[in-house]
């Protein structure tokens, strides 16, 4: 099995978030940082990633991603913010 990450990304402290699901967390992060993708990331400038999960099983990964998703605002705030509270962004230390 190859490694996965499930991964939030942030316009800003407390600002727009979006939560995602990767084999290639570097990768991924810089495409979003870039803006390579047309999408919700790009339309919001969520380019700083601010919390990330890693698993061993895609699946495992898949089913966090989408039980994040729906959890309320304040529950995935206080996730990242009980790892993160400054809300670093973390990518430089990921890569």
């Amino acid at each position: 099995m190859r490694t996965c990450y499930v991964y939030l990304l942030a316009s800003q402290p407390n600002g727009t978030l979006y939560i995602g699901v990767t084999n290639n967390l570097v990768r991924r992060v810089y495409e979003h940082r870039e803006g390579a993708l047309e999408g919700f990331t790009k339309r919001y400038g969520v380019k700083n990633l601010v919390h990330f999960e890693e698993f061993a099983d895609v699946y495992l990964a898949i089913q966090r991603e989408k039980t994040l998703k729906k959890w309320p605002r304040a529950w995935k705030l206080d996730l990242i913010e009980k790892a993160n509270p400054q809300w670093r962004d973390l990518y430089e230390e990921v890569v």
